[in-house]
This record gives C-alpha cells, sequence and structure tokens, in this order.
C-alpha cells in the first residue's frame, strides 16, 4: 500500500512500513495504544470501570491527554476497583481535586464515584451488563474514516439503560468510544494491519 493510497483510506504509514488507523501513529504513546489495546476485547467489572471513567474524563479532551495520565488515574482510583472507588468520600473526592496527575473536574470526580456505587450494586456485574449490548461482528471493517460511525443504535440503547441505572457521564457518543475501546465493536479500517479478533459475541 502507497503512502498516498493509505492516506487516501484514512490509514497512517509508520516508519516500520506498517498501516495504521489515521489517529493511531501520531505519537509513541498512540502507537502502542493503538497496535496492543484499542479494539482488543476487555473482560471483567473493574477493567470495564476503568475504561468507563477514562471514556468520561476524556470528554473535551484529546485522548492522548487521559493516556499519558493514566497511571495517575490508576493510583489516584485505587487501581479502578469498584468496590473501593465505591466507598470513596467526600475527602477522597478533595484528595483528587488536589491531584496534579489526573483531571481535575469536580462533575467527572463525583461521577466516577457515583459510577462506582451503582457499578458494585448490579447484580450480574458490570462487564455482563456492557457486554449485552454488543452488537454481532459487522465484517467487513469500515473501508474508510467516513465509514466509522459516532454512535450506533446500540450505543444509544446502552447510554439509555446507563443512565437510567443511574450512571453519569456516559451519553451515546461515549458509550461508542467505550465499545470501540474495549473491543465489543471493531472499527480497525480495512487496511490496517492490526489482525481482527474473534473473541466478540457470534464471531
Amino acid at each position: 500500500m502507497t503512502e498516498t493510497t493509505a492516506l487516501d483510506a484514512g490509514l497512517v504509514v509508520g516508519d516500520d512500513g506498517r498501516a495504521r488507523c489515521f489517529w493511531g501513529g501520531s505519537t509513541p504513546d498512540y502507537v502502542a495504544y493503538h497496535d496492543n489495546e484499542w479494539g482488543r476485547p476487555v473482560r471483567g467489572d473493574d477493567a470495564l470501570f476503568e475504561r468507563m471513567c477514562l471514556e468520561a474524563f476524556q470528554s473535551g479532551l484529546a485522548w492522548i491527554t487521559i493516556l499519558r495520565k493514566r497511571p495517575a488515574f490508576r493510583a489516584a482510583f485505587a487501581g479502578f476497583s469498584i468496590d473501593k472507588v465505591a466507598a470513596f468520600g467526600e475527602q477522597d473526592a478533595a484528595r483528587l481535586m488536589a491531584d496534579p496527575g489526573i483531571v481535575r473536574n469536580r462533575m467527572k470526580i463525583d461521577a466516577a464515584l457515583a459510577n462506582a456505587r451503582v457499578a458494585a450494586d448490579l447484580p450480574d456485574g458490570l462487564s455482563a451488563l456492557l457486554w449485552s449490548y454488543a452488537p454481532a461482528p459487522r465484517p467487513p471493517r469500515p473501508r474508510t474514516r467516513a465509514d466509522v460511525p459516532a454512535i450506533t443504535p446500540e450505543s444509544t440503547a446502552m447510554a439509555k439503560d446507563l443512565k437510567k441505572r443511574g450512571f453519569r457521564f456516559v451519553g451515546p457518543t461515549t458509550a461508542y468510544a467505550l465499545m470501540q475501546a474495549t473491543g465489543m465493536v471493531d472499527d480497525h479500517l480495512a487496511g490496517c494491519w492490526v489482525p481482527p479478533t474473534g473473541d466478540r459475541p457470534g464471531a
């Protein structure tokens, strides 16, 4: 694939000769995240709670900002243990607001704490709830970046259910970004070198 052809398809070709999705090659952080994490299935309540929180904190910001602050987020939020974060109180909220390593937005911090309490009370767990909205695989992969949606009926339904249960900062767009990041959908472009994974419903 020539560089011009790749650009037309919404891909970038790295120094290693590999074609990546348009956003995945601009920094080493993005390359590692794109190649090793984005679009790979994530399961487990705490792991999905982390992704939900980070997607909410990303709202209005560049994802690279969150990616580079992720170690600090993990330290500040007790490794995103749902049970531990659900037990956070006002002192913890004040501590988080004073932590320069994370995004200090009180509404988003309060949402993370509230979401942990809701997640802790889910009878079947957060992973089962979120994955219940994963659509069947839709091969082939998107041909160009214009073919990648911002929201879908599934992400809209997920967001509606989450809001009804008391979750905050998870609208349809954030819900779809969460689905992309955790492998519930595969939105790597058709020419991207990252191989498809079969670990999705119906795959």
